[in-house]
């Protein structure tokens, strides 16, 4: 599979059973089912919901500062036997900080394994500190302005993910405002769940870099063409969507859609521990599900690439790696 950059992922949803198991030992804490198959046979979800309720069940066994930095490296190492070469990793500080975990912790873990993925593994990455939009914009905008007193140059931008319904982007304006005032890059969870206006919010009124899923544009052929013409890149997750319900399988995928629409899509595994496989998975699955060829595998690669929040000399020397990679 070709080198690429993963721009839509979330640390917690990297959580493997075995860790789990591990950290919950480490902690002293009674998990409700306290064996990895047990644990990994919980995971038949109804939908977004069912699974963020077990994603937020076992996250509770984070709690140091060690098992933040233990956490984010086992990713790294996955993230560098899958060919990525730049991480954009979404972590949920509101969650923990609700759990009594201090910030520094979650901080001081997570950029210390991105400093060792860096020097020993050859994975550039970086955290976008990812708003809970369950948990309401009054409680977003306290967290990140102390994020940003705190540790701004320990996260690049900002997201906005969690259950879409009853929660659009419009509702996160004033936080999102904070983010470009401080330089914070952009990105948006919406056309997941919540319908193409979502979409249109979150370009119109959070100012939204890049629009994570967004997979619900096809529905506005209006909002094709603007996606389109503005080139918006889109982070699209599509093993997820079919382990969680969004689509009922890979070939109802709307991919094929938007890639002859020739929207600027990337290829990205989301919570790679319960929906079914990290960044390799979902580009082979592409392949051998939906046919996808060499040639188009290595054009989502490259547009990996452009989507990243990196500079134009970084964006080059890793671009250059694709054209002698083998693609399938």
């Amino acid at each position: 599979m070709p080198p690429k950059a993963e721009l839509h992922v979330h640390i917690e949803g990297t959580l493997e059973p075995e860790l789990v198991v591990e950290l919950a030992q480490r902690n002293g804490i009674a998990l409700p089912v306290p064996d990895v198959e047990g644990l990994r046979a919980r995971y038949r979800f109804s939908g977004l919901q069912s699974f963020l309720d077990i994603l937020n069940e076992n996250m509770a066994v984070l709690r140091t500062e060690r098992d933040f930095y233990d956490l984010a490296l086992a990713y790294l190492r996955r993230a560098r036997d899958n060919g990525v070469r730049r991480a954009e990793i979404f972590f949920d500080l509101q969650s923990h900080l609700a759990r009594g975990v201090p910030m520094e912790a979650v901080f001081d873990g997570l950029t210390a394994a991105i400093a060792v993925g860096e020097q020993s593994l050859g994975v550039s990455a970086a955290l976008l500190l990812c708003i809970v939009r369950d948990r309401g914009p009054e409680e977003a905008e306290q967290v990140l302005r102390a994020a940003v007193r705190r540790h701004r140059e320990r996260f690049i931008g900002i997201g906005l993910a969690s259950a879409e319904v009853g929660h659009s982007p419009s509702l996160f304006r004033r936080v999102y405002d904070i983010a470009a005032a401080e330089g914070l890059r952009r990105t948006v969870h919406a056309g997941e769940e919540g319908p193409p206006a979502y979409i249109r919010e979150a370009l119109d009124l959070l100012g939204a870099e890049r629009i994570d899923h967004g997979i619900r544009a096809v529905e506005d052929t209006a909002l094709v063409a603007r996606l389109r013409d503005e080139r918006i890149p889109l982070t699209v997750c599509p093993l997820s969507n079919v382990r969680l319900g969004i689509v009922p399988s890979l070939r109802d995928h709307p991919l094929p859609t938007m890639l002859r629409e020739n929207l600027m899509v990337t290829i990205n595994s989301d919570n790679p521990a319960y929906v079914g496989g990290y960044a390799d998975d979902n580009y082979r699955a592409l392949h051998d599900e939906l046919g996808l060829d060499a040639t188009a595998l290595t054009t989502l690669a490259a547009n990996s690439f452009d989507a990243a929040f990196i500079d134009a000399a970084t964006r080059d020397r890793y671009r250059s790696g694709l054209d002698a990679s083998e693609g399938v």
